[in-house]
C-alpha cells in the first residue's frame, strides 16, 4: 500500500460515525442494496444492517466498491435487529407515512441513531413501526407518496451528516482502532486479506506508514502453497456474500 493510499483510507476512517447506522428491512432489489451502501459510504455511516431470510447479492457496479469500506451485519429477523439497536442505546427511526410521522429534518441525528428503511413495495413492518422511537417522512408535494428507498436514504443521511458536521462530530476519529486495522488491511492489501481468510491467519498490524507489521512465521505461512481443495474453493464466496457470511449474526 502506498503512503498516499494509506493516508486516504485513514482520512476516511477518521470521519466514520460508528453510532449512526442504517438498517434495511427485507429490501430485496440488488440495485437498491448497492445504492444504499454507496449512500452510507458517502455520508460517513459505517454500519449497515440487513434483515432478510435469504441473502441477496450486491451489484458491484452500483456499489462502486463501497461495500469494501463498510461493516455489514446480517439479521434473520426484525426483532434481532431492533434488540441490537436498543442494546446500543440508539434511537430507532422508521420511514413510514402516518399521522405520527414527522418531517425527517426535525429529528436530532446527533444522538446515537439507527434508521430503518422498509421493503420497496410494502414498506416497514408493523413490528418495526411499533418498536420505533419515531416515524419519519420526506414531504411530498406531487401525486406519489414516496421516493425510491435509496433516494430517500440519501436525503435522510445527508441531513444526518449536516447536523453532525455542525455539532463537530467529524472533528475527531471515532471508529474503534481494531475496526480501522481491519479496513486498512482489507482495503490496502486485498489479495493478502483473501489469503489470510483462506489460510485461517489473523490479520497483521498496519503501521503509520501503511506497511504490514508481521513476524517471520506469518510471512512463512503466507508464502506457502496457497492452493486448496476444490471443495474448499467452492465454499469461499466473494463480495457481499462473503462479507455477510463473515459477519454472520451481529457481534
Amino acid at each position: 500500500m502506498t503512503p498516499n493510499r494509506y493516508r486516504r483510507i485513514r482520512h476516511m476512517l477518521g470521519l466514520r460515525q460508528p453510532d449512526l447506522a442504517v438498517c434495511l428491512e427485507k429490501v430485496h432489489k440488488p440495485h437498491n442494496l448497492a445504492a444504499m451502501m454507496r449512500n452510507c459510504d458517502a455520508t460517513g455511516v459505517h454500519h449497515l444492517h440487513a434483515i432478510w431470510a435469504t441473502k441477496h447479492q450486491i451489484r458491484r457496479g452500483t456499489a462502486v466498491g463501497s461495500q469494501n469500506w463498510l461493516k455489514l451485519h446480517s439479521h434473520k429477523t426484525t426483532a434481532d435487529a431492533l434488540a441490537h439497536f436498543k442494546a446500543q442505546g440508539m434511537q430507532v427511526l422508521v420511514t413510514h407515512l402516518s399521522d405520527k410521522a414527522v418531517d425527517f429534518r426535525e429529528v436530532d441525528y446527533t444522538k446515537p441513531t439507527a434508521i430503518l428503511f422498509g421493503q420497496e413495495r410494502t414498506g416497514a413492518s408493523d413490528e418495526a413501526i411499533a418498536c420505533a422511537d419515531q416515524e419519519i417522512i420526506i414531504p411530498m408535494l406531487g401525486m406519489v407518496q414516496s421516493l425510491n428507498v435509496s433516494v430517500a436514504g440519501s436525503l435522510i443521511l445527508y441531513e444526518a451528516q449536516r447536523q453532525r458536521q455542525q455539532a463537530g462530530m467529524f472533528a475527531q476519529p471515532r471508529l474503534d482502532e481494531t475496526e480501522c486495522q481491519r479496513i486498512l488491511f482489507e482495503g490496502g492489501y486485498p489479495k493478502l486479506a483473501y489469503m489470510c481468510r483462506l489460510k485461517g491467519l489473523d490479520y497483521p498490524h498496519i503501521d503509520d506508514e501503511g506497511q504490514i507489521q508481521a513476524d517471520a512465521e506469518w510471512w512463512q505461512v503466507m508464502q506457502q502453497d496457497g492452493r486448496v481443495e476444490l471443495e474448499e474453493q467452492i465454499s469461499i464466496r466473494t463480495g457481499w456474500q462473503r462479507k455477510m457470511a463473515e459477519s454472520g449474526q451481529v457481534d
